[in-house]
């Protein structure tokens, strides 16, 4: 039986058996196998080679247990290339994901184990550290990359090798450390040693850096540049809210007290793809179905006799975009039974890419059950069975569907646990990041009442009003003000389904004109697909609004739609002023809102910016006539109760200055808490502590930083120029991915992008 010591290199091996070998060598190394265990595998791997083993020359054996000054000299790996400290492709990025590879090398270092190595040749057995570091042109290393320093010596010029069975023809071979030999050994085995000079595989964290070097070359700041001139920003106070208004206490307070005082009065009104109202639920409805719902969940649903949900669980909510009465009985039934909805997006398929990304929200919420309606369950794919597939990435989930029948009715002395439960989390809202990662944005219930607060007095909503909303109401602004803040005032609701806006871009205005509606929900988008249908149409009239909400109005080439939207239909009843554009983010909820001038608001405000200035993060007023410029309008004040800050992009979270376009950051109690599971961002993200030049803190609470880059203008109003996610970064230079669609939106068809643009 051959032994550890064995001279394999003078034997013509197959190459798959040397690279089995090598294998258990880097296995036995690793602790992955016992000595006893690799003695045996090795054993078996040789056993038809042992006639040729043992037939070896004792001279070659000789010359194969002592390498030469040479070989260990080839086995140092040649030095990687120089990198700046710290340096990392931001392309790549994924904070979600840098949080558990910080995991993986913690837990190497605490059972100290050696990270994954590089494949070494089998010729050479003697260590690198005894070799005399020779001239630097003396040698030329290896090709491989290592963490640790190395060192080389001279290559002789031919190792000779004796010993070789007659036949063979006499060639020049290398060997894996590049040592010149005379042998005559197959061109098989030379394809090995080759193949034995590249690693197996990198260690871990050459998979997470990359050489910015190679990628691009680093241009130098042009010392003619523009910058920054203006004094360092003060932080902006939002006005306060109200004191002594007569609001419920709580969220859930004036669910019961509109459901039961005013049982009769709409809350919510469902249109279907004609335009035809399909269902209204008035408050009593949506009390006694939330009560019955929160009945349920709590006490009719078992597993091996124990209650399958406590207060806390998690619980997602499956309800497509054409069904806000079963969402809306649904999420306040969960908040009634203390339990967390997790609202998601309807699965189309088994192996959906995007579902996969929330199916792992999924696991990490640890959400086990899904509500959903009998229409849409029928809709979803079906194992052999008959029940609900697993979705591809998601945990199994038991499905309960909530429609009337399904629902026990509670006991007339029943009543549900929660009442006023403050900071703990009222539901999750799911957010994917540019990197195709999802993560959840819990908002606590003392958030969610201080946000209908904020909300109520920046749109000065009233008992009865009717809201005309375009948006989803499953998340943002379509939630905070058709869903939440609704039920806060008593309010009714119509909502316009996307099948509808589809089929029928006029369907909202025809809904504000029909329902007299004084409040509409939009984005740039439906005003802009109205436009392109409302030729022929003369019956419709906006007279009755005074506020049109463009939700997303801090994008910039929502201007054009606003500036269109109102050239056509201001013949119809439309006020200048009713246009109110606003900015929110997952994270900070509603950051400012343009108010009427009834409401105190300051007139609007358009800003044309040049772009080279807005490239290098400088504001520079420009004129109308160039090409390279960009004009944005503002999204108003700072919502009430809330402080606001602009702050560097990158580094510590420095105060800009009154010219620099910075991140907007809010202090508030009407913002996000965290990242659902991700304490490391969530930190950086939730309670950043803006500094001012000298590096003292601006205030004693933490700021939540919004993903929107911008300034603060005239008259205290708030401007967005772009977003964090879309910011591209081109040498030294600055560019927003929102611009770039801006552009090709105000160029004319069939025409060039102009060179300033």
């Amino acid at each position: 039986m051959a032994d550890r010591g064995c001279p394999l290199e003078a034997v013509p091996l197959p190459a798959e058996v040397r690279d089995s070998l090598a294998e258990l060598e880097l296995e036995l190394s690793e602790g992955d196998i016992t000595q006893k265990g690799y003695e045996k595998k090795r054993a078996k791997l040789l056993a038809r080679y042992v006639p040729l083993i043992q037939g070896v020359d004792p001279s070659l054996q000789a010359e194969s247990r002592t390498p030469g000054p040479c070989q260990t000299a080839a086995a140092a790996p040649r030095q990687p290339k120089a990198r700046p400290l710290n340096s990392r492709d931001e392309r790549f990025r994924s904070d979600v994901h840098t949080e558990a590879v910080q995991a993986a090398l913690a837990k190497y270092k605490e059972r100290k184990m050696p990270m994954p190595s590089k494949r070494r040749s089998v010729l050479v057995h003697s260590s690198v550290e005894t070799c005399t570091p020779p001239a630097l042109h003396s040698a030329p290393p290896d090709v491989t990359t290592g963490l640790v320093e190395h060192s080389f010596c001279e290559r002789p010029q031919v190792a000779s090798v004796r010993g070789v069975p007659r036949g063979y023809r006499s060639s020049i071979l290398e060997t894996a450390d590049g040592v010149p030999v005379s042998s005559r050994v197959s061109s098989k085995i030379q394809q090995l040693l080759n193949t034995l000079k590249r690693p197996k595989r990198p260690p871990l964290k050459e998979f997470f850096v990359d050489d910015f070097e190679e990628l691009l070359e680093v241009q130098q700041p042009d010392p003619n540049q523009p910058k920054p001139e203006g004094s360092q920003m003060m932080v902006l106070e939002g006005e306060p809210l109200a004191v002594g208004t007569s609001w419920p206490p709580s969220l859930l307070a004036a669910l019961q007290q509109w459901g039961t005082a005013q049982p009769k009065a709409p809350c919510l009104t469902a249109l279907d793809t004609t335009g035809k109202a399909i269902c209204t639920l008035t408050y009593g409805k949506l009390w006694s179905r939330s009560l019955k719902l929160a009945y349920t969940l709590l006490n009719k649903l078992t597993s091996k006799n124990e209650p399958l949900l406590q207060p806390g669980d998690r619980v997602a909510l499956v309800f497509p975009n054409s069904d806000p009465v079963m969402f809306m009985v649904a999420f306040y039934g969960c908040l009634l039974a203390e339990l967390v909805p997790v609202p998601i997006e309807v699965p189309l398929t088994r192996k959906d890419a995007g579902g996969q990304q929330v199916g792992f929200l999924l696991g990490s919420c640890g959400v086990a059950l899904a509500l959903t309606t009998d229409a849409c369950q029928k809709g979803l794919p079906k194992a052999q069975t008959g029940e609900v597939v697993t979705f591809k990435g998601w945990p199994p989930l038991a499905w309960l569907v909530v429609d009337g029948k399904h629902l026990a009715k509670p006991p007339k002395d029943w009543h549900p646990p929660a009442q006023n439960t403050g900071s703990k989390t009222a539901y999750i809202e799911y957010k994917t990041s540019k990197e195709g990662s999802t993560v959840g944005i819990t908002v606590s219930h003392a958030s969610l009442l201080a946000q209908c607060r904020a909300l109520t007095q920046a749109c000065g909503y009233s008992e009865a009003e009717t809201l005309t909303n375009v948006l989803d109401f499953k998340r943002d602004a379509g939630l905070w003000h058709g869903v939440v803040t609704s039920v806060m005032n008593r309010m009714h609701v119509v909502s316009i389904p996307y099948a509808l806006m589809k089929a029928n871009p006029l369907s909202w205005i025809q809904s504000v004109c029909s329902y007299q509606a004084r409040t509409a929900l939009v984005k740039s988008r439906d005003m802009h697909w109205s436009l392109l249908a409302q030729r022929g149409q003369r019956d419709v009239s906006l007279s009755s609004l005074r506020m049109l909400i463009v939700a997303d109005g801090a994008n910039p080439w929502s201007i054009s739609s606003c500036d269109a939207f109102l050239n056509v239909f201001q013949s119809r009843g439309l006020r200048p002023e009713v246009i109110c554009p606003c900015a929110s983010s997952p994270e900070a909820l509603t950051v400012a809102l343009r108010r009427p001038p009834d409401l105190g608001g300051p007139p609007p405000r358009k800003a044309v910016l040049s772009m080279n200035g807005l490239s290098h993060g400088v504001i520079r007023v420009d004129t109308e006539e160039k090409l390279s410029v960009l004009t944005v309008q503002d999204v108003g004040q700072v919502v009430p109760g809330a402080n606001v800050c602009v702050v560097k992009v990158e580094g510590t979270p420095y105060l800009c200055k009154t010219d620099e376009v910075g991140e907007i950051c809010v202090s508030s109690s009407a913002t996000g808490t965290a990242y659902y599971g991700l304490l490391g961002i969530t930190k950086n993200i939730f309670e950043t502590v803006p500094v001012t030049a000298g590096g003292a803190p601006v205030s004693d609470r933490p700021f939540t930083r919004t993903g929107l880059l911008g300034f603060i203008g005239p008259d205290n109003l708030v401007f967005v120029v772009g977003k964090l996610d879309g910011l591209m970064v081109v040498g030294a230079r600055r560019h927003s991915a929102d611009d770039v669609v801006a552009t090709a939106l105000a160029v004319e068809p069939m025409k060039f992008v102009y060179r300033g643009r």
